[in-house]
């Protein structure tokens, strides 16, 4: 078994222990020591970070397509196609990629990283196949929540099958899109919809997604999206509160820089409480997932607030030397706590 620096290091403790309490003889302590090889670099995470930055050079060669003039002139010829032709030329490459990506995994499930990142190419030929159908059936009624529930069908069925925490994210993704547009286009693309800004209504959004999450735990956990569900509600519901604790249920701004905050304070408080609850049910159920998204927003929604109230009020040096307290507060105990983890962990395997 190959393992890194750190993880050998758990291990032969929790072998010492084992032999120390007679669980283990010593000969079979060696046996399984001789089975152990310990890798001197962790090339899972350069595998890892290889992979993210050659998206991000992706990414970064696209938008630099548009500063090029001999490719910009390819691209027009291109463009000079019906939507319909770059339609199925977008269309073609992604399933083709899809197959090539579907496949690799199963031979190669090891190779996590570049199967993803294979898996996100498909994705972005899946968004402009859309984007060209947008194009094409384009009627000028700005219902752009059709081709986004698509999308979240298209991704939905092949992160499904595929098992691929990924292409369900986009699915979950593509589907709030979709959720916000179409209540923008049904109320007009005013602020309301059913008395709601758009906050409140992605409040109700992610709190049912979370509800769906935890209802359909099983088959969701048997497919391996489970912790991407939750994960997809618990943000759309927190970066709602969030944004829904600065600007309140008004749409109008005008009315908003006639509002003071301290009106604004049960919105920040509904997102104290929610926060909090997250963390007590992470605490109660062992779950950092919870927790770390409860002590996230607890922090975020804090931070918000001394902005809030003392930026205006306090003199800066004052403002800025009682924001760096805290933070070195917050870190300090912080890592108090992982010392304290540490130590727990290493009398645990001694």
């Amino acid at each position: 078994m190959k393992l890194s620096k750190k993880n050998a290091v758990v291990v032969r403790k929790a072998l010492s222990g084992w032999v120390d309490e007679g669980t283990l003889s010593a000969e079979q302590q060696q046996h399984l020591l001789q089975n152990m090889q310990v890798q001197p670099f962790d090339w899972r995470r350069l595998a890892r970070y290889a992979f993210l930055a050659a998206l991000a050079s992706l990414v970064i060669a696209i938008t630099s397509l548009f500063t090029d003039s001999w490719l910009l002139e390819q691209l027009s010829e291109l463009f000079s196609l019906d939507a319909p032709v770059r339609m199925a030329i977008a269309a073609v490459l992604a399933v083709l990629v899809y197959i090539w990506a579907l496949r690799r995994r199963l031979r190669y499930p090891d190779k996590r990283y570049s199967n993803e990142a294979i898996l996100f190419i498909a994705i972005l030929l899946t968004a402009c196949a859309l984007w060209q159908l947008g194009v094409w059936l384009d009627n000028g009624s700005g219902r752009v929540s059709v081709l986004l529930v698509l999308a979240a069908v298209l991704y939905g069925v092949i992160g499904w099958f595929s098992r691929s925490g990924l292409v369900w994210w986009f699915a979950l993704l593509s589907l709030g899109n979709a959720f916000g547009a179409e209540t923008g286009y049904l109320s007009g693309w005013g602020a309301y919809w059913l008395g709601m800004s758009y906050p409140i209504r992605f409040i109700a959004f992610g709190t049912v997604l979370i509800a769906a999450a935890l209802l359909l735990k099983p088959p969701l956990a048997q497919r391996g999206l489970e912790r991407v569900s939750l994960a997809m509600g618990l943000l759309y519901l927190f970066i709602a509160l969030w944004i829904l604790s600065i600007f309140g249920n008004y749409g109008d701004l005008d009315s908003w820089y006639s509002v003071h905050q301290i009106e604004l304070l049960h919105w920040s408080l509904l997102f104290g409480i929610v926060a909090a609850a997250a963390i007590w049910l992470g605490l109660k159920n062992d779950d950092g997932m919870l927790r770390g998204f409860g002590l996230t927003f607890l922090g975020i929604n804090l931070y918000t607030r001394f902005f809030e109230f003392f930026w205006d009020s306090m003199p800066k040096a004052i403002f800025f030397i009682v924001l760096g307290i805290s933070l070195w507060a917050l870190g300090h105990y912080a890592e108090n706590i992982w010392r304290l983890g540490r130590q727990s962990q290493d009398a645990t395997d001694d």
